[in-house]
């Protein structure tokens, strides 16, 4: 088998290489400097040109915020760079994973969100996550759709790396405690990845790591396994205002992930210990 990772130089791209190598299997990471998915020719004929197996889409505009002003930006990598990807893979027949997002849904209510639930995103990132969903199923037959949320991992920016931060910066953190979700450990789920595009097991999944929190809780649990002493006060969403709004409920429902027989992820707190030894720390 051979794989082609599109962002392999983000969190999530960054562990699926390294859970390639670990499986001993052939693939290329690219990051924007080797392939840019928003021009169709080059996207097209790197593709083709390696001739993969499967393409996992982990490439994306991901800042929620910027977002509602950089509209064309976060469109032209989150829909048209989809398209041009999925279009590549149908002229290969590769099968292709599009890893999507919480944000699809308008985070109404409190039960999880099941894979058959209708999308109402309530911000412009998850618009684009959702209408580059629906370019991979008009595209493909031959597709797995993930749906995280809270990402995690050792490369890149992500929450437990700014919570640690603002910890060292100042003895009083204010967390918002109103928004209900799981944490997404990118190494887990580099794994469940790794089964899954062995099987032709195609259709639209969640993935996320065991258990929920807010966003108050995950930050008490990130300060307690490190050692870290400092206050955390938890506020209301309408305490932080931001640009892009976001949704109370994310939590996902990972029952299809496993009535198809995938494994599901480790508990949340078990993959942030992972994590903080990986950062050296705790």
């Amino acid at each position: 088998m051979r794989v082609l990772v599109t962002g392999a130089d983000g969190q999530l791209g960054y562990d699926m290489v390294k859970r390639l190598n670990e499986n001993s299997i052939e693939c290329l990471g690219t990051s924007i400097n080797e392939l840019d998915i928003t021009n169709e020719a080059q996207t097209n004929k790197l593709i083709t040109n390696y001739n993969p197996d499967v393409v996992v889409h982990c490439a994306a505009y991901t800042a929620v915020d910027k977002a509602e002003d950089e509209r064309e930006l976060c469109y032209d990598a989150n829909v048209l760079g989809t398209r041009y990807v999925a279009a590549a893979c149908k002229q290969i027949d590769a099968k292709m994973v599009y890893i999507s997002t919480d944000y699809v849904f308008d985070g109404e209510g409190e039960q999880p969100f099941e894979v058959t639930d209708k999308p109402n995103p309530i911000n412009y990132y998850g618009k684009t996550k959702y209408e580059g969903e629906l370019e991979v199923q008009n595209i493909l037959d031959k597709f797995f759709i993930i749906r995280i949320s809270w990402v995690f991992g050792q490369n890149g920016n992500n929450f437990v790396k700014t919570m640690l931060r603002l910890a060292k910066e100042r003895d009083e953190i204010s967390v918002v405690a109103d928004q209900i979700g799981s944490p997404t450990y990118t190494y887990d789920l580099s794994g469940l990845i790794v089964d899954m595009i062995q099987t032709d097991k195609y259709g639209i999944y969640h993935a996320t790591n065991e258990g929920y929190c807010s966003w108050y809780e995950f930050a008490c649990e990130i300060f307690k396994q490190a050692g870290v002493n400092v206050k955390v006060n938890p506020i209301r969403t309408e305490g932080y205002p931001t640009r892009a709004r976001r949704p109370k409920n994310s939590r996902l429902s990972k029952r299809k992930l496993l009535q198809l027989g995938f494994r599901g992820l480790n508990e949340w707190r078990k993959a942030l210990h992972e994590i903080l030894i990986l950062l050296n720390i705790g």
